[in-house]
């Protein structure tokens, strides 16, 4: 459950409380167990209150966005208490760190995203090819007609410019393919891809490295996380164009995060951040549809392949934008060979 829920006795002390209240509150269960909830989350004033109506009347109560301390983090929680059902003289709490939710509904719409970009982009792809061969065949037929070698370079821009969007259609529906996963180091993936953007940046431009050495492997398409975030990497040198700036590949890792409102006990994050103008607001919400750019040259398929390359593998990507720091976070779950042998 990604729920956090807490039972309590009339003395408003832990009874009982699951992995995801753990998590939020900071405290384990050996740790929580016997302590007043007032020691748990402070200030304890309205949440105590409302366990107290909720013990006298029987009724179930709630309260939005209560302003809490949990540890060492200032968080917004929804609270719902109420008797517990089989036992009586129990409280049920069930407490949802809004952050939290609001991340999860951002995930559903990324999710959704996807699908629908998957299908307009393999849609797309073979409305581009069919035609591609009747033009280039066209062109062929009519440069054997010509008489000038001048009219020629005509025909042979068709030629070249249909064999270049062929070749990208081909590249997208490759891309598109069934995973073929094997354990991976993630720096591996970071580093292959950092000396590439090294060769085509301006001088400008400095890529910096910011790693968590104690990363563990995890089963993935290498080529395929390859392309996502070298298609990342190449959006951000974009951004940043010719101006003094820098890329930073960073990688790091996150326990207990809830990932496509999944829990995992470890999610293995790269991050990709840019010091360029940020990404327009009107183009947030779209950024990973097809065919949605902010730059006159570009194609807008980009991030969406990536985003596509990513879920593939069982992750997501994510961004924050604002002028001056853009990053993109690609997620994904660690996964031993075992597990993904159990999962195919």
């Amino acid at each position: 459950m990604t729920t956090a829920v807490v039972v309590l006795g009339r003395d408003l002390r832990v009874v009982f409380l699951n992995g995801a209240a753990e998590t939020l509150l900071g405290a384990s269960y050996r740790q929580a167990l016997g302590r007043p909830l007032g020691d748990l989350v402070l200030p304890p004033e309205e949440l105590v209150g409302l366990c107290s109506k909720a013990l006298d009347s029987g009724m179930t109560y709630g309260c939005r966005e209560l302003a809490a301390r949990v540890g060492d983090r200032e968080i917004l929680l929804d609270c719902r208490v109420g008797l517990l059902d089989c036992q009586p003289e129990h409280l049920l709490l069930e407490l949802f760190d809004t952050q939290v939710d609001r991340q999860l509904r951002r995930e559903e719409d990324l999710i959704a995203q996807q699908r629908l970009s998957r299908r307009i982009i393999r849609q797309l792809a073979h409305e581009v090819k069919n035609p591609l061969g009747g033009l280039r065949g066209a062109a062929q037929l009519l440069e054997r007609q010509l008489p000038s070698a001048d009219l020629k370079a005509y025909t042979k821009v068709i030629i070249e410019e249909a064999d270049r969007l062929a070749a990208l259609v081909d590249g997208i529906l490759r891309a598109g393919g069934k995973p073929r996963p094997a354990s991976t180091n993630l720096h591996e993936v970071t580093e292959h891809v950092s000396k590439l953007i090294e060769a085509e940046k301006p001088a400008t431009v400095k890529v910096i490295r910011d790693y968590d050495p104690s990363l563990p492997p995890t089963v993935v398409d290498r080529d395929q996380l390859i392309q996502a975030l070298l298609n990342v990497a190449r959006n951000a040198l974009q951004a940043i164009g010719g101006a003094d700036g820098q890329l930073i590949f960073r990688t790091r890792a996150l326990s207990n995060y809830t990932l496509a409102g999944k829990r995992y006990r470890l999610v293995l994050s790269i991050e990709l951040e840019d010091d360029g103008p940020g990404i327009p607001d009107e183009l947030k919400d779209t950024v990973f549809y097809p065919l949605v750019t902010g730059k006159t040259t570009g194609t807008g398929l980009g991030l969406t392949i990536a985003q596509d390359l990513v879920s593939r593998n069982g992750g997501l990507i994510e961004f924050t934008s604002r002028p001056g720091a853009t990053t993109f976070y690609i997620r994904l779950p660690v996964k031993s060979a075992q597990s993904q042998a159990r999962s195919s």
